[in-house]
């Protein structure tokens, strides 16, 4: 009887919403409980750009404070993964830089828009046993978590269109091996997504 009950409570559900409908929301959910990576995105404007918008994507020098060290530009070459899918137009600079050779740069390129970007923090926590063996604090122990922030600068105006927070963490059954730069990537393309008014599948 209990089967049976179970049973008729899943096809219920079922008829409710689709298996991956169903998927996604555990996913959010053990994400949510810290079990999965998770981010946290706080845009500062809703605005939409054009899909055939030209972008020219560009990472500062900025080294973020902590004993992490992500790679010089990989903020710049993650963000161009993610925007390369949605936005056919888009330049990624192959070095750091500072804003106003950004900027240069992305006129010289005839870009429409600078997303000029930079890792805030990054705290890379102890996930492996050479870290461990690096380290051996058991304060270290842990989630790896980060902070990038974004500007999106209008090239022919300069005017800044808009800013970003990106607040990034580990789970407790991803952590092994990660670092907080491994964590950017589906933020950023779901950042990417928000510039189109697409919403989060």
């Amino acid at each position: 009887m209990r089967s049976l009950v179970l049973l008729l409570a899943v096809m219920a559900l079922g008829g409710c919403m689709s298996v991956s409908d169903m998927g996604e929301g555990v996913r959010y959910q053990m994400s949510d409980a810290g079990f999965l990576d998770h981010s946290d995105s706080r845009r500062v404007n809703n605005l939409r750009i054009q899909p055939d918008s030209f972008i020219y994507i560009a990472q500062g020098a900025f080294a973020p404070p902590g004993d992490a060290y992500p790679r010089p530009n990989v903020v710049a070459e993650e963000a161009f993964k993610g925007f390369v899918e949605y936005f056919p137009m888009v330049r990624r600079a192959r070095a750091p830089e500072g804003l106003d050779a950004a900027m240069a740069e992305a006129r010289a390129t005839g870009a429409h828009y600078l997303l000029y970007t930079r890792f805030a923090k990054a705290d890379d926590r102890i996930g492996n046993s050479d870290e461990w063996l690096d380290q051996e604090a058991v304060d270290r122990l842990g989630v790896d978590t980060g902070v990038i922030q974004i500007m999106l600068i209008e090239t022919s105006t300069q005017y800044l269109i808009d800013t970003a927070r990106i607040k990034s963490r580990g789970g407790l059954l991803t952590f092994h091996d990660n670092k907080p730069e491994d964590l950017i990537g589906p933020p950023l393309q779901q950042y990417a997504r928000s510039l189109l008014g697409l919403s989060d599948q």
